[in-house]
Parts: C-alpha cells; sequence; structure tokens
C-alpha cells in the first residue's frame, strides 16, 4: 500500500479542498464502514438485498459519485489505472445506494469540505445518508 496525502490525491487532478484541511495529512486505506459528510461507504456483504449490475472502469480523472446538496461539493471516487470499477446501476431495499465501487487494490473518495478517505480492496456500496429531523426521514444535506 502506497501512503497517500490529500495533495498527492486532489493535486494531480486539479481537485481542490478547503483551506481548513491539512494537505500533507496521511489518508488512511480501511476496510470496514466509513462515511463522509452525506455518504456512507458499506461493504456489500454488510448489505443483504442489494442488487447491481456490471462495472465501467474508473478513469484518471475519477467519477462523481454524489454531489453534495447545499454547496455543491463533489464526492470523486479516484484510483489508480485499473484499480477501481464504478456501478451506478444499483438498488437496495431502503433506496439509499448511489452506486457500488469495486476497488482491486486501493481508491479513494475525496471531497472538499472533508478531505479523503481510502478504500482497502474490495466491493462497497455507496449510498446517501438519512436524518431524523422534527417529524419526517430526510437525506443528509452536505
Amino acid at each position: 500500500m502506497v501512503v497517500a496525502t490529500l495533495a498527492d490525491l486532489t493535486g494531480v487532478r486539479g481537485f481542490e479542498v478547503l483551506e481548513h484541511l491539512e494537505a500533507e495529512a496521511e489518508v488512511p486505506v480501511l476496510a470496514g464502514i466509513q462515511f463522509q459528510g452525506d455518504v456512507a461507504v458499506i461493504p456489500v456483504a454488510e448489505l443483504p438485498g442489494v442488487w447491481y449490475g456490471g462495472f465501467v472502469a474508473v478513469g484518471p480523472a475519477g467519477v462523481e459519485v454524489v454531489r453534495g446538496e447545499n454547496g455543491g461539493h463533489t464526492h470523486l471516487l479516484v484510483g489508480d489505472a485499473g484499480a477501481v470499477g464504478w456501478c451506478p446501476e444499483v438498488s437496495d431495499p431502503e433506496g439509499l445506494a448511489v452506486g457500488v465501487a469495486d476497488v482491486a487494490t486501493e481508491a479513494f473518495l475525496i471531497h472538499a469540505e472533508h478531505g479523503g478517505m481510502g478504500l482497502a480492496a474490495g466491493r462497497y456500496v455507496i449510498r446517501r445518508q438519512r436524518e431524523q429531523a422534527d417529524q419526517e426521514r430526510r437525506l443528509v444535506a452536505d
């Protein structure tokens, strides 16, 4: 595993993060459930009833998996050539899934406000998060 910093992940892609984030901070690569703002990354094996189609390779520029509603900040999935597949054709019992990432070695999810998080080899459902507000459930707005 190559240790990546936030600057490594964002600089080559021209992706800008907010000034409060430490550019030289190392981004850990983990295999379990992770959260980044309004999205959750969950290993497929932990979500019964998920259906998904085929994968397309994620290119060097990455793929936008979720665009934030309030600030318009993108959650961008990136990885080395041939390391990541993306499938936006997905359904889950709760209707929150936006796609499935198939990671051969490692991948990263980067965001302007939240920085980066690393995904170890595996298959992950990327989905929106909900919150309870007043008397209704709604999607978390990032």
